[in-house]
């Protein structure tokens, strides 16, 4: 409330400040009675020849206790400005708690004199309908305190023109008078407006209070908040007097308090960028947008600008109507696409329309439609992440809604920066998985080429973009013309897993190439190595040497540390696990012994060396995964060498496989 509002009055005001009522404003008709005393003053410094002098406890209750007091046609003694006039005079007093614009809180004293009236009946009886009137409105101000001012009959029809409203909405008078005013709220909120206003008419509260969006004379809407109260006269009402205040920041302000707070409680448990940008999704809709579609961007690290994207939306939500598209579906979307324009410049696409009339370049001819009808207004959202655009969120609104703006778009950006967390998560996993298997396939060498021999090798990466598994394989021919099979797995599913994998995989190749010994010494070398130099490592490995004993025998010399035993499958389609020279894994003894183990390779047999990939699967005992390879083992054992590796995988591994498989197969020429 500004106090300069009241210097025209027609009756004396007075504000003080504080609990010691310093005096602070006085309007022109209360210096001419009272005098122009000195501001900042304590009221009873400043009133010392007041000879009432109860008149300042008034103030202190009403200060205190927020209740309003009215005093009729009191006794006032003091020395009064306009000396002309001698001996007591009485004034009638309304004296109010009040809040000015700045903050400050203190009384406000509203006084009328009545000196006539009292001196010729000594009590009142008749008073001025209009000086009356406009004492009772100003105390409805004082509780009301804004600028748009209107007053209406005791049944709720406006009775009188209202300056303030008509600069705020447009309308003339004959527009707003009565109920016209209504016509000036958003359609959205008229029924819960008119229902609340018709209540507090019939019951007669002390006060209405409402908040509304009201349509500006300008375009669009703002919200108002609306205070208003009875004008009394005894115990009948005469009129009703209100205001209406801008609080349309303060209505952005708690909505943005309450997204916030809700995005926070649906996200709290949330670890995957897919669920949680469908929760943050669900919470744009309807409060932000009528409709909001999210994707993810799976291929943004390997990606050229101005090329086609490839998106996979996570989440459509409407507000009304049938439900959005299915999520988790792959979307192509063409160079000149919209979207691909927010992603490849990484800042927003925002577009205000006529409703059903988007811009070419918002929906490209050819393209899919995938604005509402009767669409106002669209913003393009990229979700950036150090840099590279992980996601991509669309939220439209429609029909009549006020368009999307600035306000709603700033709060876009700060709901969705809850999803950064995840998706630099993934697009990190993106990234060490480039690099793991960028590693794990320059390991991956052609097998070597041995007469009688026939060497088939395979390498399937875990269905999981999150995990990059320690699985290697290798084959090699040593000086001796002995061939060397080996498959490997080292604990962990990142990309150190990988780095130890190569490292391994390669000294392991040195050892055996640097001695001719049995492979359980050379696993043995291996081991102390790996407790050397990676003291948290630990691995499991099948070692083989296809040896020659005599002219035209075969034989094979392996060990197995920790690892799943080989399979021989014979010409006939007999299977069986070579279950002897077995050991602990790499890294678990300190003074690791492995044993060797020799068995003769039959004409037309197959050895299959494996990773447990291959054999093990969630909630199932690995005897029954090593069941289920001797079968198909056996099974696909007259196929070629490659037909029988791909069979293997095929029958083996399903769409979820969560590890790596690595395999290599040796088949030997029908004698």
């Amino acid at each position: 409330m500004r106090l300069t509002m009241f210097d025209p009055a027609p009756i004396g005001v007075v504000f003080t400040r504080g609990p010691e009522h310093r005096l602070a404003y006085t309007n022109a008709v209360y210096r001419k009675t009272f005098g122009d005393r000195p501001l900042g003053r304590p009221l009873r410094r400043t009133f010392p020849d007041l000879a009432q002098s109860g008149y300042f406890d008034i103030f202190d209750r009403v200060l205190a206790t927020g209740e309003a007091e009215v005093l009729t046609a009191v006794p006032i003694d003091l020395d009064f400005a306009d000396s002309s006039r001698e001996g007591t005079r009485y004034f009638t007093f309304s004296v109010s708690r009040a809040t000015v614009s700045d903050g400050s809180r203190g009384v406000l004293g509203v006084v009328v004199e009545t000196t006539e009236q009292v001196t010729a009946a000594r009590r009142i009886r008749v008073l001025s309908e209009e000086r009356r009137r406009a004492l009772l409105r100003y105390r409805s101000l004082v509780r009301a305190g804004s600028e748009m001012v209107w007053v209406t009959g005791p049944e709720g029809g406006v009775t009188e023109p209202s300056p303030g409203w008509q600069r705020v909405t447009g309308q003339s008078w004959e527009e707003f008078r009565g109920d016209g005013w209504i016509d000036a709220i958003h359609p959205d909120d008229r029924a819960a407006v008119v229902e609340r206003w018709s209540r507090a008419l019939r019951e007669v509260q002390p006060r209405f209070t409402h908040a509304y969006r009201l349509r500006l004379v300008t375009g669009g809407y703002r919200h108002f908040a609306v205070d208003a109260a009875p004008v009394r006269d005894g115990d009948r009402v005469i009129e009703w007097i209100g205001t209406c205040r801008d609080v349309e920041q303060e209505w952005q302000d708690a909505r943005r308090e309450k997204l916030l707070a809700r995005a926070t409680a649906v996200t709290a448990d949330t670890a995957r960028p897919d669920e949680m940008l469908a929760a943050l999704t669900a919470v744009i809709v309807p409060e932000l947008a009528d409709s909001c579609t999210s994707y993810l961007l799976p291929q943004a690290l390997h990606r050229t600008p101005g090329t086609a994207l490839a998106a996979e939306r996570v989440a459509a939500v409407p507000r009304q109507g049938p439900p959005g598209p299915p999520p988790h579906q792959a979307e192509h979307l063409g160079p000149d696409s919209a979207l691909v324009r927010a992603a490849d410049r990484r800042r927003p696409v925002h577009a205000v329309f006529r409703p059903g009339s988007p811009p070419p370049d918002i929906t490209p001819t050819g393209t899919e439609p995938w604005l509402a009808p009767d669409a106002n207004s669209v913003v393009l959202l990229p979700v950036v992440v150090d840099g590279t655009t992980a996601a991509l969120v669309v939220a439209c609104v429609n029909g009549d809604r006020p368009p999307l703006g600035a306000s709603e778009i700033s709060l876009l950006q700060t709901l969705l920066e809850r999803a950064h967390t995840p998706l630099r998560n993934a697009l990190e996993y993106q990234r060490t998985r480039q690099v793991a298997l960028a590693l794990q396939h320059s390991l991956l060498t052609e097998p070597p080429d041995v007469p009688g021999l026939g060497i088939a090798v395979r390498y399937r990466p875990s269905s999981s973009a999150a995990e990059v598994g320690g699985d290697w394989y290798d084959s090699f021919v040593l000086r001796d013309d002995a061939a060397v099979l080996t498959v490997g797995d080292v604990a962990g599913h990142d990309l150190p897993a990988a780095v130890t994998m190569s490292q391994l995989r390669n000294m392991l190749r040195g050892l055996a190439l640097d001695r001719e010994e049995p492979t359980g010494e050379i696993l043995r070398r291996l081991d102390a190595s790996v407790q050397t130099l990676y003291q948290e490592c630990t691995a499991t490995c099948v070692l083989a040497r296809i040896e020659r004993p005599a002219p035209g025998l075969l034989q094979l010399q392996y060990s197995a540390v920790g690892h799943p035993p080989p399979l021989l499958v014979e010409a006939d389609g007999t299977a069986h696990f070579l279950d002897e020279g077995r050991s602990p894994m790499l890294g678990l003894l300190p003074d690791p012994r492995h044993s060797t183990a020799v068995h003769p390779l039959p004409p037309g047999s197959t050895l299959l060396l494996y990773t447990d990939g291959l054999v093990e699967r969630r909630n199932e005992d690995l005897t029954d995964g090593l069941d289920r390879l001797r079968r198909h083992a056996s099974t696909a054992a007259r196929r070629p060498l490659e037909s029988f590796c791909d069979e293997l995988l095929a029958g083996m591994l399903t769409a979820d496989n969560d590890d790596d498989t690595a395999l290599v197969a040796l088949r030997l020429s029908v004698a």
